[in-house]
């Protein structure tokens, strides 16, 4: 005989757990039923992502010490930036101590509604493989020139660069404070630049170019000569606000398939690779399916497959994270352990590979080889000729102004631009530990 109360204890429990079944069953269903009615893709959205129209490509170009780093520092803190240290772009610790520019950056800073994206550029001539890689990406250049120096060798150099990829430069004249210069230095400044631009053969349009005068070390620029404009009127505001009128948007079609062509290439020690270019077309997610392809004499070539891992921007002085990006923007991503500079990365369907950039060939040459002298394994860790050849491709990978080619019982012959260049490769080996013997450098 069953005890009454326990009888009506199991019956209860019997009738809730049958409740909450049934409401179990119940919202699987729903949930079974929505997610079937659910679309099988969903379309990329463009809600965090610029306007094409609102977006600016410039590169920053000049002689070297005419002051164009000192004018980005500027550029980023009228726009907001937080500037840790003068010459903010120099993140090299050679570029800070010797006080040039090296290799070339990317940042972009906000402008009245639009993003305007900044590429720094060396002014030396042994780096001008950095110049030649990255007028690729941008539609406009401001051309910096010393109002007391005029165009010197390597404006003439840069200028016909950018002239030959279409670009349209703004002429800004730099250093205007200085004593010595006068508005009748200014324009006769501004007659070579002129010159400059008829004999390498500019078009009517890019001879149409705006003339503004600053003081970068101020902080200033102007669109008409003055040596210290009033104090509401000490930014570069007139400088920004030609970038915006002057220089066209980027020709951007996101319906297009996604490519973009490498333009820079970082390694880091937890993301892996990461490639920095312009989109040419389309648009790019986080977790896209992409491959790398190049140019071969066969045709074009598959270098790897694999999935976007991180997207980012350059804001500033910092590295922002995006989910999406479009045609006409420059980004960095990772994901891929294989494509360099010179590659294309598009999704997996394209098999389109983009023009690439035709560097001027290298002028001279050093032998690079073990260290075998008697004080060898004193100075470095790095001694073997396997592991200076891995250091040299290495670099070649980064710096397309360098070749590398194998030579005699482990030695490599490295051709380059000029003695600047190797000598800045030589000491960056020495710090990061190697011993190398070199020979003299010789013209090819």
């Amino acid at each position: 005989m069953v005890n009454p109360l326990l009888g009506s204890l199991f019956s209860s429990s019997s009738s809730l757990f049958s409740n909450r079944s049934s409401l179990l069953l119940h919202r699987i269903s729903n949930f079974t039923r929505c997610f079937s009615s659910a679309p099988a893709t969903v379309p990329p959205s463009l809600d965090n992502y610029p306007d094409p129209t609102k977006l600016r490509n410039v590169a920053v170009i000049a002689h070297v010490d005419h002051g164009k780093t000192t004018l980005m520092d500027r550029l980023l803190r009228q726009c907001g930036a937080d500037i840790p240290h003068e010459r903010a772009m120099d993140s090299i610790s050679l570029e800070r101590e010797r006080g040039i520019t090296i290799s070339s950056k990317v940042t972009s800073i906000p402008w009245n509604g639009n993003e305007l994206n900044m590429v720094d550029t060396p002014g030396h001539a042994d780096f001008g493989g950095e110049v030649e890689r990255v007028v690729g990406m941008v539609e406009g250049a401001i051309l910096v020139v010393d109002a007391g120096e005029g165009p010197l060798a390597q404006t003439k150099f840069v200028l016909a660069k950018a002239l030959k990829y279409g670009l349209r430069p703004i002429l800004l004249m730099n250093k205007v404070d200085r004593p010595a210069v006068s508005e009748e230095r200014c324009d006769e400044v501004e007659s070579l630049v002129f010159d400059l631009f008829a004999n390498l053969g500019a078009t009517e349009e890019q001879l149409d170019f705006p003339v503004l005068y600053a003081s970068a070390k101020e902080g200033w620029a102007s669109s008409s000569f003055t040596k210290s404009p009033p104090d509401n009127a000490r930014n570069m505001s007139p400088l920004l606000d030609a970038i915006v009128n002057h220089v066209p948007p980027p020709t951007a079609n996101t319906e297009a398939p996604f490519q973009m062509l490498v333009s820079m290439m970082e390694r880091d020690f937890y993301l892996g690779r990461i490639l920095t270019g312009r989109i040419s077309s389309g648009v790019l997610r986080v977790g896209d399916k992409v491959h790398g392809i190049q140019h071969k004499d066969s045709g074009v070539e598959k270098v790897e497959e694999g999935k976007v891992t991180k997207l980012m921007k350059k804001k500033g002085t910092s590295m922002v994270l995006i989910d999406i990006a479009g045609a006409g923007d420059i980004i960095s991503m990772t994901g891929l352990a294989k494509p360099s500079i010179g590659h294309t990365v598009a999704n997996v369907e394209v098999m389109t590979a983009l023009p690439i950039v035709e560097l001027d060939p290298p002028t001279i040459s050093m032998t690079f080889g073990v260290n075998d002298s008697p004080l060898a394994g004193r100075d470095g860790t790095h001694l073997t000729g396997g592991k200076i050849g891995d250091r040299l491709m290495a670099e070649a990978e980064t710096n397309l102004a360098i070749n590398v080619l194998p030579a005699l019982s482990e030695s490599y012959e490295v051709q380059g631009r000029g003695e600047l260049q190797l000598g800045i490769l030589i000491e960056n080996m020495r710090r990061e530990g190697f011993e190398l013997s070199v020979s003299p450098p010789k013209v090819m």
